[in-house]
């Protein structure tokens, strides 16, 4: 049996972990787990800080059962739509009604109950604003992904799990301007993800950002929040606006080549993963060295 299998029975517990796995999208998982390594990366100020118990908690839950949770869900309620979507034909799971699904998503969603007695009261607002942005992004009655600019805006979910481990590590909330930085980048990076969708989407009367606007204008709409993200980091420190300019960068580069977003969008998170890697270095550099 496959991770796609259109069986609903129970089957073995090797089957469903493959499917789960297959599901959480592991190529996306640094895009959860990624930012709370930066977020302690720039909160710590001595190594010891950079493995406290809040900091490994955190990791470990944005690292797998956070992604089961978002994309679980996503899979839950696309289930009609993602037989129009070519992508699960390989490269994800497509969900076929399997009964294990929802109540491991269930357990994904309230495990971070289990967490609050390692993590301050300060991140807590911030573990609940992921969950309730996860969930509402795809399940009704709000479902922000049917919502022209609110399934961007949403997104920004992606960095609260940054924000949540810069506050467990330095006890208060991260500079306001580099909460509205990461909270751009990340309405940019959903948005380009989701011109490849734009044809099955308008087939399936899905209204999102790209199917309002288009590919070119939505080219146009992610380098323009993306150079708002870099112009917000670099009033934070110049070296960081100029590490998230590779992102304006890119999008023109896409947008004026003959290359297909649709392949280019699978080279985002090996991109993301180095600007994150390069992020997380200067924060640590200035750890080590004071």
């Amino acid at each position: 049996m496959t991770a796609n299998s259109h069986t609903t029975h129970d089957g073995s517990a090797l089957e469903h972990l493959s499917y789960l796995f297959t599901l959480s999208r592991p190529r996306f998982w640094l895009y959860l787990a990624g930012p709370v390594l930066v977020g302690v990366a720039y909160a710590a100020e001595t190594t010891a800080e950079l493995f406290a118990p809040a900091a490994v908690v955190l990791f470990v839950y944005f690292l797998l059962p956070a992604n089961v949770f978002l994309y679980g869900i996503n899979d839950i309620y696309d289930r009609e739509i993602d037989r129009e979507n070519p992508k699960k034909d390989d490269r994800e799971a497509r969900y076929e009604g399997q009964r294990f699904v929802p109540a491991v998503v269930a357990c994904c969603a309230v495990a971070p109950l289990a967490l609050l007695p390692w993590l301050p009261s300060v991140t807590w607002p911030w573990l609940a604003l992921f969950l309730v942005l996860g969930a509402s992004y795809s399940a009704p009655p709000l479902r922000f992904k049917t919502t022209p600019i609110l399934d961007s805006v949403s997104n920004g979910l992606y960095v609260t799990p940054g924000i949540a481990a810069y506050a467990a590590i330095a006890g208060a909330n991260p500079p306001l301007v580099a909460i509205a930085g990461a909270w751009l980048w990340a309405m940019g990076m959903h948005t380009f993800s989701a011109i490849p969708d734009i044809d099955p989407d308008r087939r399936a009367g899905i209204p999102t950002t790209a199917t309002f606007l288009g590919e070119g204008r939505t080219e146009a709409y992610c380098g323009a929040v993306w150079l708002a993200a870099a112009i917000a980091f670099g009033v934070l420190d110049y070296r960081l606006g100029l590490v998230m300019a590779v992102y304006p960068l890119l999008i023109a580069a896409i947008a004026t080549s003959s290359v297909d977003v649709a392949r280019a969008y699978w080279w985002f998170p090996a991109i993301n993963t180095v600007v994150g890697a390069t992020l997380t270095m200067g924060g640590l550099w200035m750890v080590v060295h004071g």
